[in-house]
């Protein structure tokens, strides 16, 4: 992202400020948080500061979060720890969290072009007339080998072109003892 946690803090503040999901129980929570764990961050004359009841929510937001970029760096990080671990909607919802989102979104980044593989640039119907005739090839044998006066020693000679193994297959098919 690039920003440090006191600018983002100052850019979401606006927001933070405006949102109606930060009622007065989620914001006690993170001064609460804030003071227990961080008693660096926020004392417990601050946090009782920041408390006060009398005060409307947002003002007590805005005067907190104004404190946390003069307490620095690491007391903005706290807080944004704090909100994504108790207000995970508020957190994600976040102007500098949705443009980090946007940024690595995949449908609005340019695409990185991947080489393909291409075996056969005939397509598909080349492939399925190939197979047909095959198949069609195959079918002819089977049924009609007696029939067909000579049609082991063709299927001896399709196998020169083939590799070795296959080559042993179609050979040893077309033996006189095996019909």
């Amino acid at each position: 992202m690039g920003d440090s946690f006191c600018e983002q803090l100052m850019e979401d503040g606006a927001f933070l400020k405006a949102d109606r999901r930060l009622d007065t129980e989620l914001v006690d929570k993170l001064i609460l948080q804030l003071n227990r764990i961080y008693p660096q961050i926020l004392t417990d004359k601050e946090a009782t500061r920041f408390r006060n009841l009398d005060v409307p929510t947002n003002v007590r937001l805005g005067e907190l979060l104004t404190h946390l970029q003069g307490k620095g760096e690491e007391a903005c990080r706290e807080f944004y720890r704090g909100l994504h671990l108790h207000v995970e909607e508020v957190y994600y919802s976040l102007p500098t969290r949705l443009r980090l989102r946007d940024s690595l979104d995949p449908l609005t980044s340019p695409p990185v072009i991947q080489q393909r593989h291409v075996l056969n640039d005939r397509g598909p119907l080349f492939f399925l007339g190939s197979f047909s005739f095959v198949v069609g090839i195959a079918l002819l044998y089977y049924y009609s080998e007696a029939k067909l006066s000579g049609g082991s020693r063709a299927l001896g000679m399709a196998a020169l072109g083939l590799k070795r193994k296959a080559q042993e297959v179609l050979v040893w098919y077309t033996e006189d003892s095996f019909i």
